[in-house]
């Protein structure tokens, strides 16, 4: 069963897909594409950090009032090669929800290297609708600003997650990571880790600024219908 992405088909089946992914050669593209791209995160991260703060602000209140804890956590994420930031989210996990993930991974539902559960019990009360709405990762725009990553780009992974990647996944870290891209468009969670692998490659391979601004109005209804948010 292919994985379609636009134009381009992604076979499901390794054997068949294999020669995709091989190592090809770095893309050299135009330093002008890359002083848009930032000159965009710029611009857009700002006015969408404005048009976000209401919901941010609500949600946060929100987290306060059901947890009474602090209503933002930031996050170790690995961005573009391998260096480590802070990745702000508002949180949607009780207290010590890290310290229990040894305990509950007999119950991951995802492969490779990614820890899901799509009913997570670590959730409080208003985790699972945080997450459903993507309301969340709302306050990832402000390390977009920051330059800790793009707005478009691969997903920012953790650094127990990175220490598993193979030299295939790993040239996922040679590019800005982002808040969005093909993997959030194409189904997300549903997504197998080797399909979600072959998707950022794809992107690798392919970009340009105006392909970003197409990934960009892709995403805005695939919150909307939240494609395989959970």
């Amino acid at each position: 069963m292919p994985v379609l992405t636009g134009s381009l088909t992604l076979p499901r089946d390794r054997t068949v897909a294999q020669p995709a992914r091989s190592l090809s050669p770095q893309r050299t593209v135009p330093a002008k594409w890359h002083v848009a791209k930032r000159a965009g995160d710029i611009v857009t991260g700002s006015l969408l950090c404005i048009a976000a703060f209401p919901f941010v602000a609500l949600a946060a209140l929100g987290v306060v009032l059901v947890t009474g804890g602090a209503p933002f956590f930031a996050q170790e994420r690995v961005a573009q090669n391998g260096r480590r930031f802070k990745m702000y989210k508002l949180r949607t996990m009780i207290e010590g929800a890290h310290a229990m993930r040894d305990e509950l991974m007999h119950l991951n539902e995802a492969d490779g290297p990614i820890f899901k559960i799509r009913q997570d019990p670590r959730l409080h009360p208003l985790g699972s609708l945080l997450r459903r709405t993507s309301i969340d990762e709302l306050p990832n725009l402000l390390n977009v600003v920051l330059g800790d990553i793009s707005l478009v780009g691969p997903r920012p992974a953790l650094p127990c997650e990175v220490e598993h990647y193979d030299d295939y996944a790993m040239r996922r870290l040679s590019v800005p990571q982002g808040v969005t891209c093909l993997w959030q468009i194409n189904g997300r969670s549903s997504v197998s880790f080797e399909e979600w692998m072959d998707l950022d490659n794809l992107y690798i391979a392919t970009w340009t600024p105006w392909r970003d601004i197409g990934i960009l109005l892709k995403t805005i209804p695939a919150v909307i219908k939240k494609d395989g948010a959970h």
